[in-house]
């Protein structure tokens, strides 16, 4: 008889680590009854920063707004809980999505004020930051954001590419949802991730970022996404080979699977 064992989860909360914790957890207990979970959200001096902008209401009107788009037509930039940009690049991007003529879905956050140790917010009014009129020219096909259901938006079958800054959440839910990915690293590990999906698996698109460029030009970055929206590209096909691998490594017998019971033996 197995010993009763107890595991301690202390999730970073605020950056999307918690719901992830959450679900292993729930896997583990429900492979083996011996084991106990505790999670711990730990309260931190900077907790305030970290506010709940999950919005029913908001989650409701951008996928509603897919669910008028075609399959694989709209390309969905986000950037992480903690990733924003100065005007300048902000408008080097709206540029380059009027430029391609595709749809797309932009979480544009506003940054915090230099010097203070903030979280990125939603923008009160964006067309402050956005090239004059690039709304109103943009408005049949595209749709300005702030927070994003970043799940419920890769699960929806409009999304034919994704520009993302490559964070280990959104780099497999992606690749978990089949959606190729246009990388933009911007801090902590994301340069690795990037370099692996680009360099050694072939599953992405790389917007190339010169060493001491501090602004991606309109350019590189509309080559990016023209060549992440490509509906035959070997990328494309590759990132759904990975998809499918995926999901059949944590049916019985996968090897997520196997790991899982592995890990749990040795506990």
């Amino acid at each position: 008889m197995k010993r009763p064992a107890e595991l301690v989860f202390i999730p970073a909360a605020g950056i999307g680590h918690v719901v992830s914790t959450i679900e292993t957890a729930k896997l583990l207990v429900s492979r083996d009854d011996h084991l106990f979970i505790t999670l711990l959200i730990m309260k931190r001096p900077f907790d305030k920063l970290f506010t709940n902008t999950d919005d029913d209401d908001k989650g409701w009107d951008i996928l509603s707004w897919l669910d008028d788009q075609q399959p694989l037509s709209v390309v969905f930039l986000c950037f992480g809980s903690m990733g924003s940009f100065g005007e300048a690049q902000v408008k080097e991007i709206a540029c380059a999505l009027e430029h391609t003529g595709l749809r797309f879905l932009w979480s544009l956050r506003q940054p915090p004020p230099k010097g203070k140790m903030a979280m990125p917010s939603d923008y009160a009014d964006p067309s402050g930051v956005l090239p004059e009129g690039f709304l109103d020219r943009t408005a049949k096909i595209g749709k300005v954001i702030g927070w994003a259901p970043q799940v419920d938006i890769l699960a929806h079958s409009s999304i034919g590419g994704f520009v993302s800054h490559c964070g280990w959440n959104s780099t497999l839910e992606s690749m978990w949802y089949g959606v190729p990915v246009a990388t933009w690293p911007m801090y902590a590990e994301q340069q690795t991730n990037a370099f692996q999906l680009v360099k050694e698996l072939g599953l992405a698109v790389e917007i190339k970022m010169k060493d001491s460029e501090v602004v991606v030009s309109a350019q590189e970055i509309e080559r990016g996404i023209t060549q992440v929206m490509e509906h035959d590209s070997v990328i494309r096909k590759r990132v759904k080979e990975m998809s499918e691998k995926g999901k059949k490594s944590k049916m019985n017998g996968g090897s997520s699977y196997s790991s899982l019971d592995h890990f749990i033996d040795q506990i």
